[in-house]
């Protein structure tokens, strides 16, 4: 792996998720590629119900794509990552 990213991988999933927009973390299995903070947030969303998501999701949506450029990038990061998240727990909960 290339010295620019770091010495540990963490540098590497972390350049990944920014670049990409995307995330490893699932939340089928929240211990596997999750932050301790993306856990919590599971933990706290995966109970709620499909309408409290989907109000949610497009909150979200029109902040990430309204507010997204007036946004510090690690706020915008965590953004995406809920995003992320309650896309998953949305499309579970249509199962």
């Amino acid at each position: 792996m290339c010295d620019e990213l770091g010495p540990k991988e963490d540098y590497m999933q972390q350049f990944i998720e920014e670049a990409g927009g995307t995330s490893l973390c699932s939340v089928k299995t929240p211990g596997a590629g999750c932050s301790d903070k993306q856990q919590a947030f599971i933990e706290k969303w995966q109970s709620k119900g499909a309408d409290e998501l989907l109000k949610q999701l497009d909150r979200l949506n029109g902040m990430v794509d309204k507010d997204g450029v007036s946004m510090k990038s690690e706020a915008l990061a965590w953004a995406k990552q809920r995003l992320s998240i309650f896309k998953q727990l949305a499309k579970k909960d249509e199962l």
